[in-house]
């Protein structure tokens, strides 16, 4: 069996932390479960880049014999690049750049199942609810909604407010 499938049979869910809707495995669980797998692993940081304010981070870890380079955007809270980061920022996305690269050799590599899915605008996702499960759950949804996501969804509820 090759050390990937390996790897990416170890069960890190006890180790998994939420952060507002987004599971994570911290960059310390992530090289504990790496290094106690291959004591020699290493990694390294590259010169992050800049795109009009916003920063991408590099980080390669070489375990086994073999190198993976992750590129993770500073991100802020919800998930979306953040303009002008200060040092604080670029540092934790350097952190989660590593874990990710760590998942690369299929360490917690099924956290990451799904991040790079298109994201559905709120009024589809409201649209989709309401014609799936029907009004009690449009309500629920959008009641959990921003007031951003809820204005750009005013036209669709006045709709159904008429009905």
């Amino acid at each position: 069996m090759s050390k990937y499938l390996e790897l990416r049979k170890i069960d890190v869910s006890e180790q998994i932390e939420k952060k507002g809707k987004f599971n994570y495995l911290s960059w310390a669980h992530a090289v504990d479960t790496l290094l106690q797998q291959d004591p020699t692993a290493t990694w390294q940081y590259h010169t992050p880049l800049e795109f009009n304010g916003t920063v991408m981070v590099f980080c390669s870890v070489t375990a086994f014999g073999k190198t993976m380079t992750a590129q993770l955007p500073v991100l802020d809270y919800q998930n979306k690049a953040l303009k002008n980061p200060d040092a604080m920022a670029v540092n934790t996305a350097m952190q989660r750049c590593l874990a990710k690269a760590i998942a690369l050799h299929g360490i917690g590599l099924y956290i990451y199942q799904g991040e790079d899915l298109p994201d559905v605008s709120p009024l589809e996702t409201l649209k989709e609810t309401y014609a799936d499960k029907g009004i009690d759950a449009a309500r629920v949804v959008y009641a959990k909604m921003s007031k951003e996501d809820r204005d750009q969804c005013a036209e669709f509820v006045a709709t159904l407010k008429a009905a």
